[in-house]
């Protein structure tokens, strides 16, 4: 499998995209005015304690209140130590108001809620995840070969001891082969890093920023380039000397997969991104076979609904409904990612009588997640035939980085027909017409509305007058919306 990444670079904003065997799978942006916050360290303060919902709202210095659960309070080293999981203390008996203390933001404000937050802070390099207030060496799931698993653990202890690093680590999928001299490497600057953010954190003031994590484009080099990545293409000669030099001093054998793209299209054009981002921003999703997926994103959950469409088999119904449903699986996974779709998600495949269907299905799904690098956890079909699976979400979804909300309906999806409307226009006038003394009534509203009044409803427009005694007259207002309308008493 080939794979590449593109980054396109403008004063205004970043656009990433990842791209495998030439289709986009994933599209990461970051605009200058609101770049991302996730693993930045701020000095917080306490500014309310909720006992009931065991949490506390914590001043960072943004819009909105950050919000810090008492399962992301770092826990005392003799807890850590014991590996014996209790109940967690009273939020009420760690955190009081007017309290100072460091955090890390683990997901972005999203809609109305303010960002997430820990204490427990983690710091990430190359190969590895420094815990400062942890104890213990952990190895990524990803890294399944034991030898070498024990190999990565036995060099960063014999490193920590050598070097009296405190604290514990966690060994990134990258570092599988890495030389030893790497992982040192990494332990020492992670180390050195550390120390410079608790020396800056001491006499910073509540609400102030102590540590940034890097720009989005050398984020992407720290964190996802390697493995089968074969070509990181910039378009940005500034951004371009920005990674390489990143590269060298951080990880050399990074720099040959670097290159500055100077091509006169661009640099999205190569692989239709712009056109596969539109497509990312519709309800509906066709499959090759002629089926399509329809996806929801609510604030609750995100549902995906398949259905055969056009494609109607050549064998039996049960086949058809099976062939589309595997389709559907492959697809479904790749527009998590390119959509950045995170929390619940419900999937309602076609029914499928035959169970080993039910499994394949099931298992085409999990294994198209495997190249998801958000963690994703899905759980057995329900009752009523629906997939529930979760993503982890630490980031807005590319519809709500993208869009708004449809000012005509307000984001509901839907706008009140002209019959509605005029229905409304005709008890808004009764009651007026109830209320004040008035000569002559005039309705402003939509071309639609507008034409119902003169048309359909004209005659009930004529006995809501003669009953009122009233005169209406009738005005369109060209920039008013469908559901807009106003009557002046004159």
């Amino acid at each position: 499998m080939s794979e590449e990444i593109l980054i396109n670079v403008t004063p205004q904003e970043t656009r990433i995209a990842f791209i495998e065997n030439g289709s986009l799978q994933e599209i990461a942006i970051e605009r200058q005015r609101s770049r991302g916050i996730v693993s930045n360290i701020y000095k917080g303060r306490v500014s309310r304690v909720l006992p009931g919902m065991e949490a506390a709202f914590i001043d960072i210095g943004l819009e909105r209140a950050a919000f810090l659960h008492v399962s992301d309070l770092d826990l005392s080293p003799e807890e850590k130590q014991s590996g014996v999981e209790t109940t967690p203390p009273q939020i009420q008996a760690i955190l009081r108001a007017g309290q100072e203390l460091l955090v890390q933001v683990i997901k972005e404000p999203l809609g109305t809620k303010g960002a997430r937050l820990t204490s427990e802070i983690t710091i990430p390099s190359r190969y590895l995840v420094y815990l400062p207030s942890g104890r213990n060496i952990g190895v990524s799931s990803r890294i399944e070969d034991e030898d070498e698993r024990r190999r990565l653990k036995g060099v960063l202890q014999e490193a920590q001891a050598e070097h009296r690093v405190p604290g514990g680590f966690i060994v990134r999928t990258a570092a599988e082969g890495a030389d030893n001299e790497s992982l040192r490497r990494d332990m020492l600057f992670l180390h050195k890093l550390w120390s410079d953010i608790a020396q800056r954190a001491q006499p910073a003031a509540a609400g102030r920023l102590v540590h940034e994590d890097l720009p989005i484009v050398l984020r992407t080099l720290r964190d996802l380039v390697g493995g089968t990545i074969e070509k990181v293409r910039i378009d940005s000669r500034e951004a371009y000397h920005r990674a390489a030099h990143f590269a060298e001093r951080m990880e050399p054998e990074l720099l040959p997969m670097l290159e500055h793209y100077t091509g006169e299209r661009p640099i999205f054009e190569l692989y239709n991104v712009e056109e596969e981002i539109q497509r990312a921003l519709e309800r509906k999703v066709p499959l090759k076979s002629g089926g399509y997926l329809i996806i929801d994103q609510t604030e609750a959950m995100t549902t995906v609904d398949v259905n055969t469409g056009g494609y109607v088999g050549h064998r039996t119904l049960e086949e058809t409904i099976f062939k589309t449903n595997l389709e559907a699986a492959q697809s479904i996974a790749r527009q998590l990612r390119l959509r950045n779709l995170g929390g619940i998600i419900i999937i309602d495949f076609i029914d499928m009588r035959e169970a080993g269907h039910r499994e394949q299905v099931m298992k085409a799904l999990q294994k198209a997640l495997e190249r998801d690098h958000a963690k994703t956890k899905v759980c057995a079909v329900s009752s009523l035939g629906l997939i529930e699976m979760t993503r982890k979400r630490t980031r807005e979804s590319l519809e709500h980085v993208l869009c708004q909300g449809c000012p005509t309906c307000g984001g509901r999806g839907g706008i009140k027909t002209a019959e509605t409307v005029c229905y409304e226009v005709f008890r808004e006038i009764l009651r007026l017409a109830r209320q004040y003394d008035a000569r002559q009534m005039l309705v402003l509203a939509g071309q639609s509305v507008i034409d119902r009044l003169l048309d359909e409803d004209s005659t009930a427009l004529a006995e809501l007058q003669a009953f009122t005694g009233v005169p209406v007259r009738l005005q369109v207002e060209a920039l008013y919306t469908p559901e807009q309308y106003d009557i002046v008493l004159i």
